[in-house]
Order: C-alpha cells, then structure tokens, then sequence
C-alpha cells in the first residue's frame, strides 16, 4: 500500500512541476518571427528592431521570417496552424482586427479564437504622400485636383483592409473625393509603386517614408495623428484641413492559441524589457514609431 501511495504521490508532484520545469527550460531552441508583410513596411521595421535586442534577455536567436501577402492574412494562417509551444510568434498590425470584417467568413483562421496577443509594441502614425511629379503641395490642393479628375487618381496600399487602405479611404471619404485603389502585397510594394510612379498617392508610416522624403523621392502632405509630428513640424495633420479626421495603428505581437499562459507571460515580459531599452525606444522613435506596451489582459480587451 505504501509502494501504492509513493507512485500517486510522485505522479501528482510530476503533473504540478511539469509546467513550472518546461518554462524553465524555455526557449531551448531558435524562436521564428513571422512579420506578415514584406521587408520594409513599419511591421518589419518595428519586429526587426525589437526582436533584435530579445537574444540578450532571453539567450536564444528570434529568426525573422517575412510571409507577406494578402493584407497579412497568409502569414497570419501559417501561426495559427502552428504549434502552441512558444516557438512561433506573429507580427502583425491593426489590420489583424480589420481583415476579420473585410474578409469576413472566408479567413482560413478565426481572428481573436485563434490567437493570443503578447503586447502591442509601437504606435504607428500615418503620413499621406504624393509623387513628386504631382502639381499638388497640400492636402487642399489634393483634393481640388481629385474632385476635379475623379477616378484618375490611384492610390496603393499594403492590401486590402490594411492600414494603409483604411487611412486613405477614410481620407477620401470624409474629404469627398474618389481616387482608385490599387492593392500590393505589403507596405515596402506599396511604397515601390509610388516611388516609380504607378501610383500617384499613399499614406505610409512616417518611419517607412521619411528617408524617401527626404531623398526627394515622395512629398509629404500631412500626417494621420490628430496632432503634427515632432520629426515633421512644418507638415500638418489631415484634420486641420478635413475635420475630425485622425487615424492611428499599432504593430503588435501574437503567439497561436493554447500556447500555456506561463509561456505568455514570460514573453510579455521580456518583450516589455526590450522596450523599455533605451536603443530600442531610440531606434523606434528615430523613424517615428512610438513604443507601446501593454499585458496580454489590457491587450484583449483592446483586441
């Protein structure tokens, strides 16, 4: 009976010390980043800095891996078939929440079901820009030439549903005005297509175009945040010329559902480390992206 009671026991302090010894072994092995964008947008850059300061605290490599297309929804596919270990974090955007209205019920995955959210990690504001070959040097100019050739004015994005797709379109809604959506897949296509003059017109991340500002290649008109930029003081919010308009996002980070909570939780931890590094926090402010952090709790209910 005793020999009995010994195996039971050894079970059950087995059973409860399980969890506590994998987290304690966790991460063993290299940990894939799935950015649903192509290189080159603001959740590639964003992932890229971050994700490059996780190897200090945590003592593993994060492996980068860009599986774009379809405003994200590929990527997002692939992380939620994958398995819920710790081992495959997802890099997406606001446009996460978007896709599950604009593809409603033809998503391969359900949207909040399939994913547990880690923390947002920077706050992405927007910045409408031209071609330079454009006679249009304001946001009143702009839309005086777009109610005066309706239809002939394209406009790319990173996809449908995407950031990028939903500034615009809110922009040419509230101003009155139709331009022609032209879809790529992903924010660094988006941002080619304007550059070569395909498209005439996006709005981009400020950290994804202001090196092209600057080179000449695209002119700024005016920033998505209600107020202006402090790395762009002389251009000026959309809303002090079309009223009430201002539209933010965030670049965030997702493990697949049934990933155990203690694997959760330490990731959001570290990832609040990594933000709080001065580099870090530097390198996301330097292409003005505003670092974010919340817990997996605060993060649901945003979601």
């Amino acid at each position: 009976m005793n020999l009995f009671r010994s195996i039971v026991l050894s079970f059950v302090v087995a059973l409860f010390l399980a969890p506590a010894m994998a987290l304690a072994a966790y991460p063993d092995r290299p940990i894939r980043v799935i950015v649903v964008f192509p290189p080159g947008g603001s959740n590639d850059v964003t992932a890229r800095i971050v994700f490059n300061k996780m190897p200090d605290i945590v003592g593993q490599q994060f492996v980068i891996e860009n599986r774009g297309g379809a405003a994200g929804t590929i990527g997002a596919a692939v992380v939620a078939k994958s398995d819920p270990d710790g081992y495959t974090i997802m890099v997406q955007s606001t446009t996460h929440i978007a896709n599950a209205f604009m593809y409603k019920g033809k998503l391969p995955y359900d949207t909040l079901g399939d994913f547990i959210g880690l923390t947002p990690m920077a706050r992405q504001v927007g910045m409408l820009v031209v071609h330079p070959s454009m006679p249009v040097k304001s946001v009143k100019d702009l839309i005086a030439l777009a109610k005066k050739r309706p239809g002939e004015i394209n406009y790319s994005s990173a996809g449908l549903g995407s950031f990028v797709h939903l500034t615009t379109a809110t922009f040419s809604s509230m101003s009155g005005i139709k331009m022609v959506h032209v879809p790529y897949r992903g924010g660094g296509p988006s941002k080619i297509a304007l550059i070569s003059g395909e498209c005439q017109v996006t709005i981009q991340t400020i950290g994804s175009a202001f090196k092209n500002i600057k080179a000449g290649q695209m002119r700024a008109l005016a920033v998505t945040s209600k107020e202006r930029s402090a790395k762009f003081p002389d251009v000026p919010a959309i809303g002090e010329v079309v009223p009430g308009y201002e539209f933010t996002a965030w670049v965030g980070a997702f493990v697949p559902a049934g990933t155990p909570k203690a694997i959760v939780n330490k990731l959001n931890l570290d990832l609040k480390k990594a933000l709080a590094d001065p580099k870090v926090s530097k390198q996301l402010t330097n292409v003005t992206l505003d670092p974010m952090y919340m817990t997996p709790a605060q993060f649901d209910a945003r979601l």
